[in-house]
């Protein structure tokens, strides 16, 4: 019985921050520092941080610096506790003590920074991250990360100073493949949404195990949702980007097209229809083409092509490996039609090389088959072409519109389209 009251007078002293009386009772059963027994196997440094008493965490620490590294029955250390509770002073404490404890977990595998994060103490994430950033790349039950904890419980602040400190790890996925964005739209965040949307860094449009997109869990959504009309709108922007936006992506294949079409112009020139001669003769020389001497016109035909081609090639890939056609409207034009001419000047070389190869009695209709095919061929990739660019200068148009953004921001063309598409959802021939 007298115990008991000891232990409950020690409690309230620590609790209240009765350093006085703190003091005293450790004078009379010096013992009590290290043994005493409060609920859930915590001891005098956790009931310290989970009331905010600093300076009795201060005292504790100088008479008995071990008990910074004892658990509780939970697995929690003093440090998760001040975490739960945002006690930044008594955080620092502690890690000047036992730095470790920012990697022990408790028994929901969480460390300090996850329990910081998940409960909102923003300060006291800054600072945890100031000792180390990899704690804070620690998974969670099935690959999550304290990222997608902050999103999952509403914090948004801490989830932007994480992004901000853990740079790519933003992208990081579930072991559902599950980003950021498909927990927010799941858990109807729509503050949330809307930051991952505009935030440069994040991976938008990234599918889950499933190959769905985060709009694509949104429809399994019930539509009558307070959140639903406001979260799809945001997605729908997202999915709205402009072909200038999108032209980054397009490098890749880019390259791939006119380092084949190099290629294969760089194989006619040293290996031309017919072959080469192989001896000497006053005719010709061993080397020269054997159309060059057969032939001559078609010859002239292929070397226009071959070499329009595998020099518009180069162009392309110069200005693709420089970068400059994404950050300038004008290199982006001068690189699309490079590549147009190079496609259209192998297709013409190509069709002299068959020509050439082919027996003279079929040699007309041949030619006249290649002409029809390459005409049509032609006209299909422009009309693609001017459909793709042409709807994504319009989804951009009204993505700037319902943003309220000026329309006469870009440079070059894009405002002319922009006019024209007004003047027709005007009168009714696009929908507004």
């Amino acid at each position: 019985m007298v115990k008991e009251v000891v232990e409950r007078k020690l409690y309230n002293a620590v609790s209240k921050g009765d350093l006085t009386t703190l003091k005293q009772l450790l004078q009379e059963d010096p013992y009590l520092v290290h043994e005493a027994p409060f609920a859930c196997s915590r001891n005098l440094l956790h009931v310290a941080a989970m009331h905010g008493q600093s300076a009795i965490v201060e005292e504790v620490l100088r008479m008995n610096r071990r008990l910074a590294r004892i658990p509780d029955s939970q697995k929690s250390s003093p440090l998760h506790i001040a975490a739960a509770e945002g006690h930044v002073i008594i955080a620092s404490k502690l890690l000047s003590v036992a730095p470790e404890m920012c990697w022990w977990r408790d028994d929901q595998g969480m460390n300090p920074v996850h329990v910081a994060a998940m409960n909102g103490h923003v300060e006291l994430v800054k600072h945890l991250l100031g000792e180390s950033c990899l704690p804070a790349m620690e998974r969670l039950h099935r690959g999550q990360t304290v990222l997608h904890l902050c999103v999952k419980h509403g914090q948004l602040s801490a989830l932007k100073v994480l992004v901000e400190k853990l740079g790519e790890f933003v992208c990081a996925k579930d072991d559902d493949g599950e980003t950021l964005l498909h927990l927010a739209v799941r858990c109807n965040q729509v503050e949330t949404i809307r930051y991952l949307v505009e935030n440069k860094t994040v991976e938008r449009q990234t599918r889950n195990s499933m190959g769905k997109t985060a709009l694509q869990v949104l429809k399994e959504s019930p539509p009558h949702t307070a959140t639903y009309e406001k979260i799809k709108g945001i997605l729908i922007n997202l999915s709205n980007e402009s072909y200038f936006e999108a032209l980054p992506k397009m490098t890749d294949v880019t390259m791939v097209v006119v380092v084949l079409i190099a290629t294969m112009a760089f194989q006619v020139a040293v290996n031309p229809p017919g072959g080469v001669w192989q001896d000497d003769k006053p005719t010709h020389r061993a080397g020269q083409a054997v159309m060059a001497s057969t032939h001559p016109k078609m010859y002239g035909h292929l070397v226009r092509a071959n070499t329009t081609a595998f020099i518009a090639s180069l162009i392309t890939i110069f200005l693709v490996t420089t970068g400059l056609p994404s950050t300038n409207i004008l290199f982006m034009a001068v690189a699309m039609y490079a590549m147009c001419v190079s496609l259209v000047a192998i297709a013409i070389s190509y069709g002299a090389s068959v020509a050439m190869i082919t027996h003279t009695t079929r040699r007309q209709a041949v030619g006249h088959l290649i002409m029809t095919v390459l005409a049509v061929v032609l006209n299909l990739f422009a009309l693609i072409t001017a459909y793709v660019v042409i709807r994504k200068l319009y989804l951009s148009c009204k993505r700037k519109k319902r943003q309220q953004q000026d329309l006469i921001d870009d440079t070059f063309v894009c405002p002319v389209f922009y006019w024209i598409f007004q003047q027709l959802e005007t009168r009714g021939f696009l929908s507004g």
